[in-house]
């Protein structure tokens, strides 16, 4: 999920109806969950319903090309539990970074409100990630990945792409080194607050700055994909932890994407990796009142809204109001009265669990808008707050790496700090203050930081 500090504009078009088709004819992607193994006699079955592109064994799961006619027909199979269509979710020579870690990088406000680091004493926690995979689920990294992050931080070995799904596109493929080919920027944004980054050379903190991050590229270069390629990430991911590829070594799963519907395909992989261990994190969403996407919505996820700190552009001790974001300093210990929700972040509706808040609102980050070319850019969304928890996952994960997700979730919601309803008038990079209110369905538990996890981590 992701709202860009810039301005956007989108055009949605209307297309004419294709001449003389049939009713139900469209072609669609299906995700088909079964009661059974895909046995070579179930595929057929299937088959005459549509044409099988890939089975996730270890799910019992099928993804089905067919048309919106033959559904009722799949639904009605014996052997199936739910078949839906495929759910959209939205998230050359190159220099190196001479750093193996951004452990003694700078300060931001974003780390210094999840209390990892405080500005002018650098990283003030003894926990920094080491030894724990945070996979991070989302569109990859750009081509010049190595000129933002340590290479020694990114597990190339275990790097992966999926691409595919939405029926018509075909099959779930796994194109070899796309994933370090992205044109999006966002997955390079999501994982600069996990690990940190180089700002044209100055080192900037991240929450777990010595975490290996698995890149896995289950979005497009548009930063949209489908729910049957997100599942084929998760399968993967928890596959690496169950056979071992990984040794002992803990595993989050970070998912900064998300859609309005819960996929059953999806929702069978995030339980089939909660079962091998893997911890999972994901956004809230971006919709407001509208209500929570999917997956993080699902109640054993962790899900993160969108958190901001209320001296945004507003002049420090140095009378600057442009710097604020990594030459001013968050007050310790941590008050909830200095944040707020950001009006974007999606709001808890009946049946949906969100669980804390995390900064999300004018976040700095990589960003490229020319390929090539080394930018940075304030971003906000639930997107950016995800890998803060995520981060903040994998420290307590360092300390004791025998946490499960349920331990996660539990130790995350007990040390959040409650935040009330309330209201922030908040000044703007440019133009007079705006007043921001939230209510109780914004916030979960209240807003997380890593130091309060960890003093609950046992």
């Amino acid at each position: 999920m992701i709202k860009q500090a810039l301005s956007v504009l989108a055009l949605a078009c209307a297309l004419p109806a294709a001449a003389h088709a049939a009713p139900g004819s469209r072609t669609i992607g299906v995700n088909v969950l079964l009661n059974t193994d895909a046995t070579p006699a179930i595929l057929a079955q299937l088959g005459a319903h549509g044409t099988v592109r890939e089975v996730l064994t270890q799910i019992d799961a099928v993804t089905l090309k067919t048309t919106e006619a033959q559904l009722a027909s799949v639904r009605a199979l014996p052997f199936v539990v739910a078949a839906n269509p495929d759910a959209e979710r939205k998230g050359g020579p190159i220099d190196t970074v001479s750093a193996t870690s951004f452990a003694n990088g700078l300060s931001t406000w974003d780390q210094d409100a999840v209390d990892v680091t405080s500005l002018g004493l650098g990283r003030t926690i003894a926990y920094d990630g080491g030894g724990v995979y945070v996979a991070v689920l989302d569109t990859g990294l750009l081509d010049s990945w190595r000129q933002y992050f340590p290479q020694e931080r990114i597990a190339t070995q275990f790097a992966k792409a999926f691409n595919g799904g939405g029926g018509e596109n075909g099959n779930v493929s796994e194109p070899p080194n796309k994933w370090e080919h992205d044109q999006n920027s966002h997955g390079t944004h999501v994982t600069s607050s996990i690990l940190g980054y180089s700002l044209n050379g100055t080192p900037i903190n991240g929450t777990a700055p010595r975490a290996n991050v698995i890149p896995v590229k289950v979005l497009n270069q548009n930063g949209s994909g489908w729910s049957s390629v997100v599942a084929a990430g998760i399968v993967y991911v928890a596959n690496l932890k169950a056979g071992g590829a990984l040794g002992t070594s803990p595993v989050v799963i970070n998912m900064s994407l998300g859609g309005s519907e819960l996929d059953a395909v999806e929702k069978a992989a995030i339980d089939y990796a909660i079962a091998q261990g893997v911890v999972i994190v994901a956004s809230a969403g971006n919709e407001g009142e509208a209500g929570m996407g999917y997956p993080g919505a699902y109640a054993p996820v962790v899900s993160v809204a969108a958190s901001g700190w209320n001296n945004q552009w507003k002049p420090g001790a140095d009378g600057n109001p442009a710097n604020w974001w990594n030459a001013d300093d968050v007050a310790d210990p941590t008050t909830t009265t200095d944040f707020h929700i950001a009006d974007f972040s999606s709001r808890e509706l009946a049946g949906q669990d969100l669980d804390v808040a995390a900064p999300g609102s004018w976040v700095v980050g990589p960003y490229q808008t020319q390929s090539g070319k080394r930018s940075y850019f304030y971003l906000s969304g639930t997107s950016m707050a995800s890998p803060h928890v995520a981060g903040i996952a994998a420290l307590m994960l360092q300390k004791n790496p025998g946490l499960v997700q349920a331990d996660v979730e539990d130790i995350l919601e007990s040390a959040a700090l409650p935040m009330a309803a309330g209201c922030a008038l908040l000044s703007q990079p440019s133009g007079p203050a705006e007043q921001t209110c939230w209510g109780a369905d914004a916030t979960g538990s209240g807003l997380i930081t890593a130091a309060n996890a960890l003093s609950l981590t046992p």
